[in-house]
């Protein structure tokens, strides 16, 4: 079956790639969109997980925590950014043809002036720091397929860690997957490193073909 126009192809029938838009508001977009998302989290720490127990949670916790965190990046910004930040954002360029639902990212950051352009930050609760089989099935199966971040040539997985230590998940998914994970200079006193891949391009789509993956790990007990 062949996919028909959306809406949002009728509006921005043409787009750019995310960095290239952000850039010319500030060469180091992804630092400072990235900046928010670590203020967001701190933010996330004062008001809500420092006064339970998130051991006693038995449900919802990925949901729970990307829904609390979202609006705390929100209230980082200056509202000056050229893009918004979204909660249940659907990608709607890589989908398939009826009745496929849409891939839907957990955060985006999306850009004001073509809002099929996004940023997206994948979310994973890692129950233990070696828990991370799913946390490296969002790189492999939808990162580097392109199934996600069509049009920026980065992405973030945050990883929510219930037990353990974010040295030892980095050790893990070096071990598992033997990426070369590098510490990003940015943030050097955060859980936050990154990795540098070459994606499985479509046919006839003119993606980025280079990828940096963001691994933030953040702690939540």
């Amino acid at each position: 079956m062949v996919k028909r126009r959306t809406l949002g192809k009728l509006r921005w029938p043409n787009t750019l790639e995310f960095s290239t838009v952000a850039r010319a508001w500030r060469k180091d977009a992804s630092y400072i969109l990235l900046g928010f998302v670590w203020q967001g989290n701190d933010l996330l720490k004062e008001e809500v997980l420092s006064e339970i127990d998130v051991t006693q949670a038995e449900d919802e916790i990925e949901r729970s925590v990307t829904q609390y965190l979202t609006p705390r990046i929100r209230r980082a910004m200056t509202g000056f950014e050229p893009y918004d930040v979204e909660q249940g954002v659907y990608e709607f360029e890589t989908r398939m043809p009826p009745p496929a639902q849409p891939p839907l990212y957990d955060i985006a950051f999306v850009l004001r002036e073509n809002e099929r352009v996004m940023w997206p930050l994948e979310a994973k609760v890692l129950k233990t720091d070696g828990a991370i089989a799913e946390f490296v099935k969002e790189i492999e199966n939808n990162f580097l397929t392109c199934r996600y971040a069509p049009f920026s040539n980065e992405g973030a997985l945050l990883g929510y860690l219930l037990s353990g230590t974010p040295n030892k998940v980095f050790d893990n998914i070096n071990r598992k997957t033997g990426y070369k994970l590098n510490d990003y200079p940015g943030f050097p006193n955060r859980s936050h490193k990154t990795s540098k891949h070459y994606r499985i391009v479509p046919q006839g789509k003119r993606y980025p073909s280079g990828f940096c993956c963001h691994h933030m790990i953040m702690k939540v007990f």
